[in-house]
């Protein structure tokens, strides 16, 4: 009822959201895309229905003026609170369990991914300002993870850019995308440029938030 496989020939924006929509275009193409499920925006939608969260959560959803600008840090942190104090259907969790118990035997780890329908779009983007959570490990934890992405739809940042954009608050909803974890790999850059200062490559990589293991520099 509300789980896809990744490679569904779904193609509803409303129902994958942004990115669980490519994903599952670029599975259904060919292309090697890690394994997992979507959960689709409508658990989202029944979540909120069910815990009567909608109204509340519009209410909370407006600026608040400090040194003449709008900012939204106060009234996010009131919807996460409601967020995390309702109750997920114990259906829909057990949907959501089973999907990724079906991965594999043992606790598979698996990236947890928001996907909303108002993102990657061709005048949106919203990179960077939803949650997504590496490393999740064990069925209540990935149901957990879903929840906590759910909630990452009125971040600050993201009521914000839907208030700067025009974007009706009231018209969003989060699909959710879970992809198993793909090993890392070790990586070398060779780079023949004698005078190249790896300090600003590597300022560069830890400033944009990925993890650099170690950079060295042999002439």
């Amino acid at each position: 009822m509300y789980i896809e496989p990744i490679h569904t020939t779904e193609d509803s924006l409303e129902l994958l959201g942004g990115k669980g929509r490519s994903l599952a275009k670029m599975t259904c193409a060919g292309f090697r895309v890690p394994g997992g499920f979507l959960v689709t925006a409508d658990a989202y939608r029944h979540f909120v229905a069910d815990n009567e969260l909608q109204a509340k959560i519009l209410k909370e959803a407006l600026p608040e003026l400090r040194d003449g600008y709008p900012a939204f840090d106060r009234c996010a942190a009131r919807i996460e609170t409601l967020f995390f104090q309702a109750p997920v259907n114990a259906a829909m969790i057990a949907e959501i369990q089973s999907a990724y118990l079906s991965l594999g035997q043992g606790d598979v780890p698996v990236a947890v991914r928001s996907s909303a329908n108002a993102e990657d779009l061709p005048d949106f983007s919203f990179a960077g300002q939803q949650e997504t959570y590496l490393n999740v490990r064990g069925a209540a934890a990935v149901a957990d993870a879903v929840q906590k992405c759910w909630g990452s739809l009125w971040t600050a940042q993201a009521i914000s850019y839907r208030h700067q954009n025009g974007i009706q608050q009231s018209s969003v909803a989060m699909a959710v995308v879970v992809q198993e974890m793909v090993p890392s790999v070790q990586i070398f850059l060779d780079v023949e440029e004698p005078n190249l200062d790896l300090s600003k490559l590597e300022e560069y990589i830890k400033s944009s938030g990925h993890i650099l293991i170690f950079a060295s520099a042999g002439y």
